[in-house]
């Protein structure tokens, strides 16, 4: 597609520096881009260079961590005031957190034999990229693997990192309805991510889509990656109940992963697009 509206960098969790995420994307075709690592802006001064570059539109962008009803969600954030105060107070209290989570983990797995976890994430996260984030599970996970803790990413997640496990650090992240406060407060365009990812039942999925509705949201992302075209028309239809818009994207994190740049399911000729607005930096206010 000519419009990706979810990618990650090594800013992040993804594989590629966020100037390699944007020559990959300019690769495939894509037009419009918007970088929108975990919790950070670090990623996109070195993401524009390279899309002025090779002149690909670069919508500022970010998937902020936050919960409701007991559950953690995502919600990307586009087209915002970087510098806004209400933005740059979450992304530090959430930088501490993820650092705080990250000493959490590699306690739990030292107690365990596995010493030196975090200190071998982090040579994993510096050789794929500078990034001042904490490292993530996918970097503890490979770091096991080099270590010989496990035989592949796949145990240490079943063994170890995955829901549930003993690295399972659950974070205490801001509440849906202060996240949306703060990109609101920044001028940001809003989209709820991926609403299929969560296990909810339908009526519980709706719940939340109302919820962030009535919070101010103003689109959901109703096609991420190689996501089921049943899945596409159930979101589009939740869309037009509650007055949102319509974003799409492949949610890439790295080459040979579940998704490429710019490869997501088609949506319906018909539907409301976020993206002509962010093109033209009018951000709407319903």
């Amino acid at each position: 597609m000519y419009v990706d509206l979810h990618c990650h960098s090594t800013a992040s969790d993804g594989m590629l520096t966020p100037a390699g995420v944007v020559a990959r994307a300019h690769e495939r075709g894509v037009g419009v881009l918007a970088l929108t690592d975990h919790d950070t802006l670090d990623g996109l001064p070195e993401a524009r260079i390279e899309a002025e570059r090779l002149g690909i539109e670069l919508i500022d962008g970010i998937e902020l961590s936050c919960t409701w009803n007991g559950a953690t969600i995502h919600v990307l954030g586009y087209a915002f005031a970087p510098e806004a105060p209400a933005l740059q107070q979450a992304i530090a209290a959430l930088h501490a957190g993820r650092w705080a989570r990250s000493e959490e983990i590699d306690r739990r797995l030292a107690v365990k034999g596995m010493p030196g976890c975090l200190e071998g994430a982090r040579m994993v996260q510096q050789e794929r990229g500078d990034s001042g984030n904490a490292p993530s599970r996918p970097h503890f996970a490979e770091f096991m693997v080099r270590a010989g803790f496990v035989k592949d990413h796949a145990q240490a997640f079943q063994r170890w990192l995955g829901a549930g496990k003993l690295g399972d650090v659950k974070q205490h992240w801001p509440t849906l309805e202060s996240t949306l406060e703060t990109l609101r407060a920044s001028g940001a365009s809003i989209s709820l991510a991926h609403p299929c990812h969560y296990d909810f039942t339908r009526t519980k999925r709706r719940k939340l889509v109302a919820d962030f509705a009535a919070g101010g949201g103003h689109a959901l992302e109703v096609s991420n990656g190689p996501q089921v075209d049943s899945q596409v028309g159930m979101l589009v239809n939740l869309a037009r109940e509650f007055g949102l818009l319509a974003t799409a994207g492949s949610d890439f994190h790295g080459p040979r992963q579940w998704s490429e740049l710019g490869s997501y399911r088609g949506l319906p000729a018909d539907v409301a697009l976020l993206w002509p607005r962010l093109a033209r930096m009018e951000h709407p206010t319903s």
